[in-house]
């Protein structure tokens, strides 16, 4: 498998992290990890399919992947060509005015947000593009049509920052009241631009950042401990939601996104 990542244009790089280019000559199955952030999938030749246990799922052509708090097997076949648009947190909001919430653990084709006719010829024009570069301005043209110039919610953003300083630890109420807003009106504003609840986002960075700052000297029971675990149960759940492993056998393991 060959990844390349490529920046995008100054325009978009406010609202979008990297496009990341995928293509495979042998098929080849890949573990993804749940993210904070929302994205794009193009592919532009072969085929690629969702695991779920025994069964396969053909996925479109051009998708958009919502947030999600559990693990995700993804089956390329050989001779696949990808483009993920990966956007950054909040940043897809610019894009897309519809419930960004309702694809959390959803995988949508993008014709529910894009006309198919237009859809229809940018999946063309990638399927015959001579190149990656190529490719990605033919993306960056919908994008940019796409773009709502509205500045970002800066209250959002705000929480999102918070959220990711405590690395997940953090109590909505007190959050809502530190804003000076309410926690109904906090958590649907939260929902429209990120696409999740805070609570939700935020025990998507909690695990992120467990998995991230592991220390082989650490015990289950301590790692869980200085998550804000204090169930080791509950934890061993959560943890296998998010990896698909027990978290022994995932530490053991290596290979994932």
């Amino acid at each position: 498998m060959e990844i390349e990542h490529r920046p995008p244009h100054e325009l978009l790089q406010p609202f979008i992290e990297t496009y990341m280019v995928i293509e495979t000559d042998d098929e080849l199955v890949n573990r993804v990890l749940p993210g904070t952030s929302l994205a794009l999938a193009f592919r532009y030749k072969g085929q690629v399919n969702y695991l779920n246990g025994n069964a396969a799922e053909v996925l479109p052509v051009s998708a958009m992947s919502g947030l999600r708090r559990s693990v995700r097997m993804i089956n390329y076949q050989p001779g696949t060509g990808n483009i993920l648009v990966l956007f950054k947190e909040a940043g897809a909001a610019v894009f897309f005015k519809n419930a960004l919430h309702e694809l959390f653990e959803e995988s949508i084709a993008l014709d529910h947000f894009v006309g198919r006719q237009q859809l229809s010829l940018i999946e063309e024009q990638l399927a015959g593009s001579a190149g990656n570069i190529e490719r990605i301005a033919i993306i960056e043209k919908l994008l940019l049509s796409r773009m709502n110039l509205c500045k970002p919610d800066q209250l959002v953003s705000s929480a999102i920052s918070k959220i990711n300083s405590a690395k997940g630890l953090v109590r909505m109420k007190e959050m809502a009241a530190a804003l000076n807003i309410s926690t109904d009106a906090f958590e649907k504003r939260f929902r429209r631009v990120v696409g999740a609840s805070p609570k939700q986002f935020s025990s998507i960075v909690r695990m992120k950042a467990l998995i991230c700052k592991s220390r082989p000297e650490e015990t289950l029971t301590q790692m869980a401990l200085n998550a804000g675990y204090f169930d080791q149960a509950h934890f061993n759940k959560e943890f296998k939601l998010f990896t698909g492993q027990t978290p022994s056998g995932f530490f053991q393991s290596g290979a994932f996104w």
